[in-house]
């Protein structure tokens, strides 16, 4: 990405400085729940979506905005402004091109309209949550700051009722500030590389170096929404289920704030609305004989059977609170040779995805996702990892109704550097699982957590990264990536997704499943498809004689530019792409008989990436292109995975399935 004639570092701007002793002080222990706002007896949701007033700072230091003050009044008094539709990525809305590529802060302001009685009564908390703002965000409402985040794809909130409820207004300006300049100490880490041959290039020329092979999209990604809640109000539930015979068992936490002298009645209803297991009190364990177990899509007769647990709260006065929160009853296991999901032998056949797509960039659409998710039905598709990065919350709840197993993925992908492997992106790192886990904790379909993708983990720091004990910081001294994540949530598997050699790779001892990315014939040796099945043969059998646990194929592919035909095939046409695919198809059914749990083809849909020799428009890789429209390899994807769901399923086969079900869904 190319920046303007500007000189930006975000260690410059003074927002950015006052991260580091917030996050010190954080010391890793995020308080509060991070529920996903829904409505109920009690509770209210107002979303923001639609177009916003939108300004980037193209000054040279890119802190105009900062130094003027542009939150303290409308927008539009700063000088001109856009109109930007939101959720969306910012990048491709215009036809400035100096917008596509800008590096630095930006400015989103929307004035929302206040029902009356959230502005007068005070038995209500109004809170502003901000589901996804890439990558750096600062947040004022009515000119008053409420929060900083760093980190794009997961929310964060604050309480504005004091702001609100001050006086007679029943409107309130929100104003986001976002920096989408990545350091070699973010999630995804880049650097700023200043151009200083002013021979070569103007004064003060820079671009983002980045290590990942997907465009920096950047801007409100995901709806901002306000919502409402009692003063007194269920903060978090916590969920974890498990199995005795037929009995199925939901232990339940529940966190309630605001007031210490409450009371929790809990009840647990099946599809048909039927009270099946009930309890009193902030945790305890909701026992449901015969339950209907969350079965992954194609396992089962009737997948993805969901339950509803819906928690009241009273106090001693009038205020009550309520939240209904979706469960699937379901155990996950891991060993040396399966994956286990209901003590059942699970085969991961699926695919990589990213959030791309035309114009809206990274922006949440539900028509393109219901299209994504009957094309993963069509498909034949159990799984889906969420390289490299956390999805929308929707498109969890949709895997949860649906039956789509899910590997969870944090942002870190590019960690490449020596300096993306020390103590300072550590401590990051750790926060941002904490923040993914407490997010996602309790969704059925989620049934592995991915902590990075591709870092360079035959690196001396990569050992200590992984597994080693932070050195010199505090309370955090006793932290460690994979160990952490495994202590946030001991009821899953943890793995990080690798492309290092199998004896080489300091952090595979520590992964409970070996995720190993390769592209023979595609990145090396390139055209030779006659050396793939030797080499991935290789492959696998060394991985499992190393470390003794089950391999999951995470990525293999080839790139194939729709309607281009070679034949013998050639790279980048349809034959080719299908040929790879073939061989290694050949290998995968001979190992999935031992130790091979799963394949994930790269990828669901071609995607943007940086402008680069090697990227036509993007990357290829996709199965579908970027509209969404079949490649032919997709047929044969999809010929396979329905033999294999076949092959592998624990009752009768059905008939392929064209499109989504019709069974009632509340978000």
């Amino acid at each position: 990405m190319v920046g303007s004639q500007a000189s930006m570092s975000p260690k410059r701007s003074a927002c950015w400085v006052a991260l580091a002793p917030l996050l010190c002080s954080c010391a890793l222990a995020l308080q509060g729940g991070m529920l996903f706002p829904r409505e109920s007896p009690s509770r209210e949701v107002k979303a923001l979506d639609g177009l916003w007033r939108f300004r980037a700072d193209f000054s040279e230091n890119r802190l105009q905005g900062f130094e003027q003050q542009w939150y303290r009044q409308p927008l539009r008094e700063s000088g001109p402004t856009l109109d930007m539709p939101v959720p969306s990525s910012f990048n491709d809305i215009t036809q400035e091109a100096r917008l596509r590529n800008f590096i630095g802060w930006v400015w989103y302001e929307r004035e929302a309209i206040l029902p009356q009685r959230w502005t007068q009564d005070m038995d209500m908390r109004v809170v502003l949550r901000i589901n996804s703002a890439h990558y750096y965000a600062v947040v004022w409402v009515n000119g008053i700051h409420v929060v900083e985040h760093e980190g794009g794809h997961l929310p964060f909130e604050a309480d504005i009722s004091k702001l609100v409820q001050s006086g007679p207004l029943t409107t309130c300006r929100v104003t986001i500030a976002i920096n989408n300049t990545l350091t070699p100490h973010t999630l995804p880490p880049g650097s700023i590389i200043y151009k200083a041959d002013t021979s070569m290039y103007p004064k003060g020329y820079f671009v983002q170096d980045i290590n990942f092979d997907f465009f920096n999209y950047a801007g409100l990604h995901r709806s901002v929404v306000l919502y409402t809640t009692p003063t007194t109000y269920i903060d978090d539930i916590t969920v974890t289920t498990n199995v005795e015979q037929d009995i199925g068992l939901v232990d339940y936490w529940i966190s309630v704030k605001g007031n210490e002298h409450f009371q929790l009645e809990v009840r647990l209803l099946d599809e048909d609305g039927k009270v099946v297991a009930q309890e009193t009190g902030d945790q305890g364990q909701l026992r449901v004989p015969g339950a209907n177990l969350w079965w992954p899509y194609l396992m089962h007769d009737h997948p993805a059977y969901l339950y509803s647990l819906e928690a009241r709260m009273t106090t001693a006065g009038p205020v009550s609170d309520f939240y209904t929160l979706p469960v699937g009853i379901r155990t996950v296991a891991v060993t040396e040779s399966k994956f286990l999901i209901n003590g059942k032998p699970f085969y991961f056949h699926g695919v990589n995805k990213h959030e791309d797509s035309d114009i809206r960039g990274k922006g949440f659409d539900w028509p393109l996702l219901m299209k994504d998710f009957n094309l993963l039905y069509w498909l034949g598709a159990n799984s889906f990892r969420t390289s490299h990065y956390p999805y929308s919350e929707e498109v969890l709840q949709l895997c949860d109704r649906y039956g789509i197993v899910v590997i969870d993925e944090c942002p870190g992908v590019g960690i490449v550097l020596p300096q993306s492997l020390g103590n300072e992106s550590l401590r990051h790192h750790l926060e941002v699982m904490e923040e993914l886990v407490r997010r996602d904790k309790n969704h059925p379909a989620v049934v592995m957590w991915s902590v990075a993708n591709e870092p360079s983990s035959a690196l001396k720091p990569a050992g200590y990264y992984f597994k080693r004990q932070l050195v010199g910081i505090g309370s955090l001294s006793t932290m460690t990536l994979i160990t952490h994540t495994k202590t946030l949530d001991p009821t899953r598997p943890v793995t990080f997704v690798t492309n290092t050699k199998y004896d080489a790779d300091l952090g595979a001892p520590y992964v409970d499943v070996i995720c190993v990315n390769s592209y023979f014939s595609w990145y090396h040796d390139y055209g030779h498809l006659e050396v793939i099945q030797p080499q991935l043969k290789s492959q696998f059998e060394n991985w499992y004689k190393t470390h003794k646990k089950p391999v999951i194929q995470s990525e293999y592919g080839a790139e194939a530019i729709a309607g281009f035909h070679e034949d013998p095939p050639l790279m980048f046409s349809e034959e080719y792409q299908k040929a790879l695919l073939e061989n290694y198809h050949s290998v995968f059914d001979q190992k999935r008989k031992e130790y091979m749990v799963g394949e994930l083809i790269w990828n669901f849909a071609d995607f943007m990436t940086n402008q680069t020799p090697m990227r036509v428009i993007g990357n290829k890789k996709g199965i579908f292109t970027r509209q969404r429209h079949p490649k032919n390899v997709a047929f044969i994807l999809r010929e396979r995975y329905w033999r294999i769901a076949n092959e592998t399923r624990h009752h009768h086969s059905v008939p392929r399935t064209q499109c989504l079900g019709t069974r009632p869904f509340t978000f």
